[in-house]
């Protein structure tokens, strides 16, 4: 089979044109004299040795796309390969790969059907999904094998989704002369091998993925590709009832057991309740203030199915009078509603998962969170979509339920994770299943599953913190307070650092604000001023109290922490109340 050749690359005027303006300075050296400067880094790895199988993780946002089109055409320019083949998990990651590779001089069909003929004569090569390969895999063969072929693995983590996919992707690419992996997430949610990645064991003996080349979020912060990330969190109160025909109430996030915190999660996101159009409603405020600064700002509601999704546009619509952008499935209209919005100025996109992984539309700087999805992977993906940055200064803010098993992931957002094969995952993080679970695990019979049904039954949100860099801002506010107004009215610019600065100014102003109050009313209406008036404060009253322990005792802190656990209660330190923490220190005083 004869390929056409490709033109012969430019050095610095390719794959880096179609993203926005990077910094730090781009490197100047080598083949890559116009690439970030962490993909020039790679480059020059990648050439130390040229792998035939190589893996990129890099945060999202920070242009793997850029990377993988410049290696592309390097290889291609050296002869190395004739075809590349893009492999994405979506109908619109193929095609925003065929766009981005046209500007490079690379001509990808994403509109390729397994049932046709392959000949190369008007395309360099193909744009697939993993779908795609796995329902054809000896045809996919007979086409890498066909010609020297580079394939990229987009988001390899989808390759170990399913049994059929991964060896799918394992037969129809074991031939290829080149492959190049790219992640933005470089672990899984559960212990799936995936195709062409190295697995190495750690220090405790349990294999552990190998990356050749890593940039996670904490070095993209740093550079200024990548925007620092607010995480407004509400709580509130939940009623509702049980398939058995019990009400139940909960406080969103007092750390009550999984199917409790399952329940109450479902609660809050139900649109029929007052949770979900309050903390739309605060979104599209802190949405307006950031468009004061940036004035093409978009928001993005991710929700859990189709018919919520609807619901919340709806329930935008008469917030802000504008009727959203809503994407339902991951099919061509779909792609054409992403791209439209990308390109304007409306205000909210509002869609299931289709744009929860490598969909790039660069202008969203507001989010919620409106899904009961809460894996490391699922949670670094959507976070992923807010965080391209475009020029230095712009914030992302996402607002969350809160509960644990978010805040937790909120907390850990820099920390970088390999995937790991020999390993327990019965303590996972909470996810879809357990709301699920938490509907059908009841012993009830037939008559009684038949007589009722789950149903949230009222809601109402609260102000409770914002979470940035590992740390927390605030506490409890009403909805439309002062005090929630001075964390929503955060200026849309600022530096990391200032960040800090402005969430730390914010919660002394709070906190003044709230001791006023209470001096202002009679002193038989005054309640007494809580001990610690921070979970922070509690928390750094509780390892003080801890370090004093070990020390007497010469016991290791987490010992401690595990037997205040164990006679007290509660879950860990990061997911205990302010009860929970306080009995805690009780304990320690009484107990010295």
């Amino acid at each position: 089979m004869t390929i056409p050749a490709l033109p012969t690359p430019t050095v610095g005027t390719f794959a880096a044109e179609h993203l926005s303006p990077s910094y730090p300075e781009r490197a100047a050296r080598g083949t890559a004299d116009k690439l970030r400067a962490w993909q020039a880094e790679a480059l020059d790895r990648y050439f130390e040795t040229e792998p035939r199988d190589f893996l990129a993780a890099a945060t999202p946002g920070a242009g793997k796309t850029t990377f993988a089109l410049r290696l592309a055409t390097e290889l291609i320019a050296r002869r190395v390969v004739d075809r590349v083949t893009v492999v994405a998990p979506t109908e619109h990651l193929k095609r925003q790969w065929a766009d981005a590779a046209h500007r490079v001089g690379i001509r990808l069909n994403p509109e390729f059907k397994n049932g046709d003929s392959f000949t190369g004569r008007r395309f360099h090569g193909l744009a697939v999904t993993y779908a795609q390969v796995a329902i054809k895999a000896e045809l996919h063969k007979r086409i890498t094998e066909s010609a020297r072929t580079l394939v990229i693995l987009d988001e390899v983590h989808h390759g170990g989704d399913a049994l059929s996919w991964g060896d799918a992707i394992r037969e129809s690419f074991e031939g290829a002369t080149r492959r190049l992996s790219l992640t933005g997430t470089p672990f899984r949610s559960d212990t799936a091998p995936i195709p062409f990645v190295t697995y190495a064991p750690d220090a405790a003996g349990i294999r552990t993925s190998v990356t050749d080349y890593n940039y996670g979020y904490g070095r993209a912060l740093a550079d200024g590709v990548v925007r620092p990330v607010l995480f407004m969190a509400y709580a509130g109160r939940m009623r509702w009832r049980t398939t058995t025909g019990d009400e139940m109430e909960a406080r969103l996030g007092e750390g009550d057991t999984k199917d409790v915190t399952a329940q109450a999660w479902r609660t809050a996101l139900s649109p029929e309740g007052e949770w979900m159009p309050s903390v739309l409603a605060a979104a599209d405020r802190r949405l307006t203030e950031v468009r004061e600064h940036i004035p093409d700002a978009g928001g993005l509601v991710i929700a859990t199915d189709q018919a919520t999704a609807r619901a919340y546009a709806a329930l935008l619509q008469r917030i802000t009078g504008e009727k959203p952008t809503v994407v339902l499935s991951d099919e061509k209209a779909g792609s054409d509603k992403i791209d439209g919005f990308s390109q304007g100025t409306s205000r909210w996109l509002v869609a299931v998962r289709m744009v929860s992984e490598g969909v790039d539309v660069p202008r969203l700087c507001v989010g919620v969170y409106a899904t009961s999805a809460s894996t490391p992977l699922y949670f670094a993906q959507a976070v992923g979509r807010f965080v391209r940055a475009r020029r230095r200064g712009e914030t992302a803010s996402i607002f969350v339920p809160s509960v644990p098993s978010l805040m937790t992931l909120a907390h850990a957002l820099e920390l970088e994770r390999d995937h790991a094969l020999d390993r327990d995952t019965g303590d996972a993080l909470l996810d879809d299943s357990l709301l699920v679970e938490a509907e059908t695990s009841e012993s009830v019979s037939e008559s009684l599953t038949e007589e009722y049904d789950w149903k949230a039954l009222e809601s109402d949100a609260n102000f409770d913190r914002v979470l940035f860099d590992g740390s927390e801002f605030g506490f409890a506010a009403d909805m439309l307070s002062d005090e929630e107004h001075d964390f929503i009215g955060i200026p849309g610019i600022l530096e990391p650092d200032q960040v800090r600065e402005v969430l730390q100014a914010r919660q002394a102003r709070q906190s003044r604000r709230s001791s006023a109050r209470e001096a202002a009313l009679p002193p038989e209406e005054r309640t007494p001023p809580p001990l610690y008036r921070t979970l922070k404060d509690q928390r750094k009253v509780l390892n003080g109290l801890v370090s004093v322990r070990a020390k007497l005792t010469g016991q290791p802190h987490a010992i401690i922490h595990a037997e205040l656990r164990r006679v007290c209660g509660g879950p860990a330190v990061p997911q205990a109340t302010v009860a929970q923490l306080q009995a805690r220190i009780d304990y320690l005083r009484k107990n010295r």
